[in-house]
């Protein structure tokens, strides 16, 4: 099973907003940071906030960020907003062709059950999973961690070396 683009691009977004955390990002900011097409990621960016899980804040500081907690945003719930076919065969909705073994079809059956068994799966897991090497990934993305990451992370070394400052 292969996702689309446009899923692809949603999950990005959403992974990106979360790693921001309180800050605000711009969709140039987020389309730089994964080297993806600025005009489709803000087609993506517009369906997401639609869909409730992006708020856009208007205005000359404006940009976007996640419209309610990352443990909150379950990923397939996300993949079923974006892929609203996932016709894996033609005989599937919404497409629905002919077939002339369609009434004894097995295949059909077996990839309708792959096809549940797979978002089923993503149902176990949470836009707060997805970027729990939140370091890392700040790092890579160029994301400044937010003063509160940058306390908590130093309190954390300063435990670990004994260093009671």
């Amino acid at each position: 099973m292969r996702l689309t683009v446009y899923t692809d691009f949603a999950l990005r977004t959403l992974m990106y907003l979360a790693l921001k955390e309180d800050g605000l990002a711009t969709i140039d900011e987020i389309a730089q940071s994964y080297g993806i097409s600025k005009n489709h990621l803000m087609k993506v960016a517009h369906q997401l906030v639609v869909a409730g899980y992006v708020d856009s804040v208007r205005g000359r500081n404006g940009g976007l960020r996640l419209a309610k907690p990352a443990k909150a945003i379950g990923l397939g719930e996300v993949v079923r907003h974006t892929e609203p076919d996932m016709a894996i065969v033609m005989c599937f909705e919404p497409v629905n062709a002919e077939c002339a073994i369609l009434p004894y079809c097995v295949l059909r059956k077996a990839l309708e059950k792959a096809r549940n068994a797979f978002v089923e799966a993503l149902d176990d897991y949470t836009l707060a999973d997805l970027v729990k090497p939140r370091a890392p990934l700040q790092a890579m993305l160029s994301i400044e961690p937010t003063q509160t990451a940058r306390v908590a992370s130093a309190k954390g070394r300063r435990r670990l070396t004994g260093d009671a400052r």
